[in-house]
């Protein structure tokens, strides 16, 4: 797969009208031109260049996840800055955002003002609102990035695709690379310690090439699939199992399966001050039972991650920039289909490729 460099903005764009993919309900996904909102000041409105499928999208369809509906769904974009708003916008690393510009921008959109915004947790804010998570009908219909434009609110973190990387390799860095730096974060010292991930899906792949890059001594990729144990080995894994018990004690476990029985054989394989980031469990699941003995004799940490801040949207992009040539990227991104088919994509049964996309173009 090719690069995909900046290129300059369409000339040939209706700024009045755009192709969206709407859900409704159920297998109800149907395409309707509609008109684009007038900009306000500090927003950015951006063509849709690939986005790529993300299971939480495939859950809301399915029913196993809740949000409003009708709405646009796709969280995972990389999209062509066409028009902004009065007095501009700026993005995460404070670079001024022009048309022509390749960008990535973050899933949640947060107030800036309450008070776990201002403790620096914009991810839980306490009015946040979501791309692709949006009711139709409310003041952001364009959230979603299964559409041929998106409409980026004043305030929305927004970062800048460097020339090095592919549509296919910046798409997921919206969600699933960006949530794996907030998880990196919340276990350091990665350099010299044994690592284990448990699920090794879209985002467990990209936990393993950050503990292997990061100089773990050894990185367990857990999953039952074959296909999946075998991506995980050219991701850097040293060792790939198809069940917990079968790995060995670690010091970091990371767990994005979302199992509470993978979970919980997981905590009992963590040593002396070992340190497990919970980021897979996002649908309701069995309880974990937590012994206060075992986590006070042995220093244990157990911490929680969901969604990430503005910083790990730039941590993502640039985690991708130094290991597009050590890791098999691209074999991550089916090639794209046309906006018309994401609505099979979104209720077919899932095939072996993590990500699945779709273009506008």
């Amino acid at each position: 797969m090719t690069n995909q460099p900046e290129q300059p903005a369409r000339t040939t764009d209706r700024l009045d009208e755009t192709l969206v993919a709407v859900w409704r309900g159920g297998d109800d996904i149907a395409l309707e031109t509609v008109p684009v909102p007038a900009l306000g000041p500090g927003d950015v409105l951006v063509r849709m260049r690939l986005a790529t499928i993300c299971g939480s999208d495939r859950h809301t369809v399915s029913g196993r996840r809740v949000q409003p509906c009708p709405s646009v769904l796709g969280h995972e974009t990389v999209g062509e800055i066409v028009a902004c708003g009065a007095d501009g916008a700026r993005a995460v690393d404070g670079r001024e955002l022009r048309a022509g510009q390749r960008v990535i921008w973050s899933v949640t959109l947060p107030c800036g003002t309450c008070d776990r915004c201002l403790a620096g947790v914009t991810a839980k804010c306490r009015t946040v609102r979501k791309a692709g998570h949006e009711a139709w009908d409310s003041d952001w219909p364009l959230s979603g990035g299964y559409a041929r434009h998106v409409l980026l609110p004043h305030g929305m973190p927004i970062a800048v695709v460097g020339d090095a990387l592919a549509d296919a390799l910046a798409a997921p860095a919206a969600c699933a690379t960006a949530t794996v730096m907030a998880v990196v974060e919340r276990a350091p010292r990665m350099a010299g310690r044994r690592v284990v991930v448990v699920g090794a899906g879209m985002l467990g792949l990209t936990a393993v090439a950050a503990a292997a890059a990061a100089g773990a001594s050894s990185v367990t990729a857990v999953d039952p699939a074959a296909e999946r144990r075998e991506l995980a080995r050219r991701f850097g894994a040293t060792e790939v199992r198809p069940t917990m018990p079968d790995a060995g004690p670690c010091d970091v476990l990371l767990e994005f399966s979302g199992s509470s029985t993978a979970l919980q054989q997981g905590l009992r394989t963590l040593d002396v001050q070992g340190v497990a980031v919970l980021a897979g469990a996002v649908l309701p699941d069995a309880p974990v039972v937590v012994e206060p003995e075992s986590v006070v004799r042995g220093h244990l940490s157990v911490v929680g991650v969901h969604n990430y801040e503005p910083r790990h949207l730039t941590e993502a992009l640039s985690f991708l920039e130094e290991t597009r040539d050590r890791f098999p990227w691209q074999d991550l991104v089916a090639e794209p289909v046309p906006l018309e088919a994401v609505g099979s994509l979104l209720t077919d049964p899932p095939g072996t490729t993590p990500r699945y996309s779709i273009t506008a173009h």
